[in-house]
């Protein structure tokens, strides 16, 4: 019988500011993480990745390579962020050069369940619940639905 290659759910090579506050199980693993933040359970946070100060990342979020979150930002339940745009017409397969990175504003809020793929986001800005962010946004406001849209002016 073969058996498989198991890796467990921890917390590896992170680097954290003052009084983070993670709850377990969490896989997080060569991420930097802001002070004063909050990681909910059943989050992973892939290497490379970068919270800035007081983001709370809700549980079942799943945050890949090359993605940069801002201060002040609040990441909700289940929200899932891409990095492999299926350029060639299937997923990447592991070949990294074709995997785009995505930056988050500050003061950025996320809904639960919205999916975000190789964007930026400018600061102030309310992503939807449910939605699916498929282009840049570079006006503060409110966006939601599938592509996001804008709905409402900024702050």
């Amino acid at each position: 019988m073969n058996r498989p290659d198991v890796h467990q759910v921890g917390v590896r090579d992170v680097e954290f500011g003052a009084r983070v506050k993670i709850v377990e199980p969490c896989n997080l693993y060569g991420c930097r993480i802001g002070g004063d933040c909050f990681v909910g359970p059943f989050t992973e946070i892939q290497k490379g990745v970068v919270i800035g100060a007081r983001t709370r990342v809700q549980s079942h979020a799943f945050v890949c390579e090359l993605v940069t979150i801002g201060e002040d930002c609040f990441i909700g339940h289940g929200v899932m962020f891409v990095n492999d745009t299926f350029s060639t017409g299937g997923p990447a397969r592991g070949r990294k050069e074709l995997w785009r990175e995505t930056a988050i504003g500050n003061r950025v809020s996320i809904g639960s369940n919205a999916t975000i793929m190789p964007v930026r986001i400018a600061d102030d800005v309310v992503i939807g619940a449910g939605s699916v962010v498929t282009k840049d946004i570079t006006t503060a406001g409110t966006y939601a639905g599938n592509p996001a849209r804008r709905l409402l002016a900024g702050r």
